[in-house]
């Protein structure tokens, strides 16, 4: 029987290639991830994800993180270095790796946490290394999310929410570690909750909503009006409306700046437009306006862009599409984020479609889907799907519709 060529340890007749799986994954980069996004946001949102992660049956969790990543046995056996006939032996239980290495080989591979397949990391070297760069993780996953790169913000994310997640379940994670995680958490809700449809949103709530737990322990008044406004938009979007707006609320009672405090009076004016509720519609709107003078920088929110369409789209939730429409007329700037190109121009549709501005609606609508199915948007898909069925453009509805399909084929579970 050969050996390895780098170790000499005899090769078992699945493997493929002369170097055996041990030594692929000491010289494979710890950033290897698989091809689609699939798994990234499968893992957290799905619980059909929940149930084969939990289970720790190796068995299970290949045949659903090939379904989840549409992989064929034989590029799942590519991906691992295996023959195709031993990874069907894996998943038929006929055959187990019970040695470490080869676990650990299977954990790298696909990109998942050690410890679902029973093993722990050697030494316990990489977390502290994790753990050196978490800060950095975060922040550069902020930077892609806020750049229109979502998808790539939550795929450098969850490895880092699993690691310190299992870490904290095991009670192994020292109180400036919580902060990590919490900061994570914060930061992966935020992130599914831009590339997440809407009947999954949920998800992207609860991720938030576990940051906030954290957060009101940690003693950083600006990370808790942080999680507090994040949390409150995900809850909005989630449907959640009046638990958004008393979460907004407190976020804007407690933000220490004028930039925090702003974003929170601008989620505020979005949860309370979509609640009904005029009267702390209008005053956060005012507030608003105020503050953007004092701020400093081009915020996310906190930008004349941003406003007028936050303005815009209250009014037309609280049916008043006309002043709607004015607010949308007037010229604004640029916006602080890709994203909010689509948002505005669904929001634009929407208010075009109210006011009888059927080619203007058409226009705006087209331009929103083109660029939602591109920057990997389900939620504004949706929004422009029901614009256009609201505002009588079947044609328009229906390219949304098929935008909507292609994009589920790479953040879905396949069929």
């Amino acid at each position: 029987m050969a050996g390895c060529e780098r170790c000499g340890t005899a090769l078992g007749r699945y493997v493929r290639g002369a170097v055996c799986p041990a030594c692929r994954a000491a010289t494979t980069s710890l950033s290897l991830r698989p091809p689609r996004l699939a798994p990234a946001v499968w893992m957290w949102s799905d619980p059909a994800a929940a149930a084969a992660l939990g289970s720790r049956d190796l068995a299970s969790i290949l045949r659903a993180y090939r379904a989840a990543s549409g992989l064929s046995q034989e590029a799942l056996a590519a991906l691992l270095g295996y023959d195709k006939s031993y990874v069907a032996l894996i998943e038929t239980r006929k055959r187990t790796p019970g040695d470490v290495a080869g676990r650990r080989h299977i954990a790298r591979a696909l990109g998942l946490p050690f410890h679902l397949f029973g093993v722990t990391d050697p030494d316990d070297a990489d977390f502290a290394a994790l753990v050196q760069f978490g800060d950095s993780v975060v922040r550069l996953a902020e930077i892609a999310r806020q750049s229109g790169r979502a998808v790539e913000a939550v795929n450098e994310l969850w490895p880092l929410a699993a690691r310190l997640e299992a870490r904290a379940a095991e009670g192994r994670l020292e109180r400036d570690t919580l902060s990590l995680l919490a900061s994570a958490r914060l930061a992966l809700g935020v992130s599914l909750g831009t590339v997440l449809p809407e009947e999954r949103l949920t998800s992207a709530a609860a991720w938030t909503g576990k940051a906030l737990v954290l957060a009101r322990h940690l003693d950083d008044d600006e990370f808790l009006a942080d999680t507090l406004r994040m949390h409150g938009n995900e809850l909005r979007k989630a449907g959640r409306l009046h638990a958004a707006v008393a979460r907004l609320e407190r976020a804007a009672a407690v933000s220490t700046t004028a930039a925090g405090h702003g974003a929170a009076l601008a989620l505020l004016a979005r949860a309370a437009g979509d609640a009904g509720l005029p009267d702390q519609f209008a005053g956060a709107i005012d507030g608003c306006r105020r503050r953007l003078d004092s701020a400093t920088g081009t915020e996310l929110l906190l930008n004349p862009f941003t406003l007028r369409e936050i303005h815009a789209r209250g009014l037309l939730a609280l049916n008043r599409p006309h002043d709607a429409f004015r607010v949308l007329d007037s010229v604004a700037g640029e916006p602080a984020a890709p994203q909010w190109q689509v948002i505005e121009r669904v929001t634009a549709g929407e208010v075009l479609a109210a006011t009888g501005e059927q080619a203007g609606a058409e226009e705006a609508l087209t331009t929103a889907i083109a660029t939602a199915e591109q920057r990997r948007l389900p939620h504004q898909l949706q929004r422009a799907v029901r614009a256009a069925q609201h505002g009588q453009l079947p044609a328009i509805a229906e390219a949304g519709r098929f935008a909507l399909q292609r994009l589920r084929g790479l953040l879905s579970p396949a069929a």
